[in-house]
């Protein structure tokens, strides 16, 4: 039976399982990004661009024990502002923090409308402004949905999304033995200087197609039991993204030459057609259900954090309501969609979308300082949290500041 708010409640419903936990994580992280992040990696890598994924992966890692101890002491909504108003007691800094990752989502979510726009164009021959507006308005209403309805919604389109590359694993795996016989080429000779420079660069562009995960700890003030469910979630969304990515680079360099790949503009729908025969609109169909989930899941995060600055009281308590009906933060979902929809629709986002990354990383070393200045100021944690060693945090923090400067610096 469906939990409902009640009547003039300010709080969210706690509904959420496991599995919808991992839903929504894996529909935020593996977007339509690896869909043509294959091709650049091809480029840097060759053979070896497996690799970079599994660096990737770790790095992430690392930060995501952040998350999930912080995660597990304070489930609530702005979760980001949360842990750095109690590790700094400063309004404006937590508050700042909040609207980092409300930006930064924004900025994704009206990238992604725009990206849904030239897929839904190859088949449905209308001015991409309209399609923008339809895609952001319908998705916009599934997002003011329970959360469990809206995540259940959006966890059918990750399925779609995740079927597709399962697709390509699939049908690699039926053309042969190539796949395990040319294994040794995917690793480099340690003495290949030249094969490691490309292994790191790759690894700097693969970390931005892991982002998204830390998503989840936004949704841990509507899970049922976040101290175990948070955790897991975190890491199994992790651990499935990177086992997939791998898995799928490695087909798609095996099935076509990496020098090729680098050159194709739709470097999966190129391998799906290598190995199949079959049409490119197949994969197309797949890649429109990967944009429009990406859209549903960051509408749903930028709601939860609004609400969540305002539950904190750094922003209008209006912002703070929940519909008595669905349990969800309508109001702040709506200046959610309304955003996203005058960015797609207002402002050229050539060079914006870089900044989701830059902001990102940001937050991260926002969010692994907290966990040190919190830990630095208690014998040890509450009980019930999940505990990380103090050596992760500081990991996080030294490779999320690394990451950001050679990325600006570059």
């Amino acid at each position: 039976m469906q939990e409902v708010a009640p009547l003039g409640s300010t709080k969210l419903v706690r509904s959420l399982t496991l599995t919808h936990a991992v839903l929504y994580g894996l529909g935020v992280t593996i977007g339509a990004g690896i869909y043509v992040l294959v091709g650049a990696a091809a480029a840097r890598s060759g053979m070896h661009a497996p690799l970079a994924f599994l660096v990737a992966a770790v790095v992430m890692g690392v930060t995501a024990g952040s998350f999930a101890e912080l995660g597990t002491r304070l489930p609530v909504a702005a979760s980001e502002a949360a842990y750095v108003q109690a590790a700094f007691h400063r309004k404006w800094l937590s508050g700042a923090t909040g609207l980092l990752v409300v930006a930064a989502a924004t900025i994704s979510g009206a990238t992604i409308t725009v990206g849904s726009a030239g897929y839904i164009g190859v088949f449905l021959p209308l001015p991409a402004s309209w399609i923008i507006a339809g895609v952001v308005l319908a998705m916009g209403a599934v997002a003011c949905l329970s959360a469990v309805q809206s995540i259940s919604f959006a966890g059918l389109m990750t399925v779609v999304e995740i079927g597709g590359l399962v697709l390509i694993v699939g049908a690699g795996l039926f053309e042969g033995e190539a796949l395990v016989s040319r294994l040794p080429e995917l690793l480099a000779p340690l003495n290949d200087k030249a094969a490691w420079t490309g292994i790191a660069q790759t690894s700097l562009l693969a970390v931005f197609a892991f982002i998204g995960f830390e998503h989840l700890v936004n949704i841990s003030e509507e899970m049922k039991n976040p101290s175990q469910t948070l955790p897991w979630a975190l890491f199994i969304t992790l651990g499935v993204t990177a086992l997939l990515y791998m898995i799928v680079v490695w087909v798609s360099v095996v099935a076509v030459p990496p020098a090729e790949l680098a050159h194709a503009s739709a470097p999966l729908a190129l391998v799906f057609q290598r190995l199949t025969g079959l049409p490119l609109s197949v994969l197309s169909v797949i890649a429109i259900v990967a944009t429009v989930n990406g859209i549903i899941v960051h509408m749903l995060m930028i709601g939860r954090v609004l609400y969540g600055l305002a539950d904190q009281g750094s922003l209008p308590a209006f912002l703070a309501r929940v519909n008595a009906r669905s349990g969800a933060p309508v109001v702040a979902t709506l200046f959610g969609v309304g955003a996203i929809l005058i960015l797609a629709l207002g402002i050229p986002l050539t060079g914006l979308a870089e900044w989701t990354s830059r902001l990102t990383l940001g937050i991260f070393v926002l969010v692994n300082l907290a966990l040190l200045r919190i830990r630095t100021r208690e014998s040890k944690p509450p009980a019930g949290v999940f505990f990380v060693p103090i050596w992760v945090p500081i990991a996080g923090l030294f490779t999320s500041a690394a990451l950001l400067l050679i990325d600006l610096v570059r």
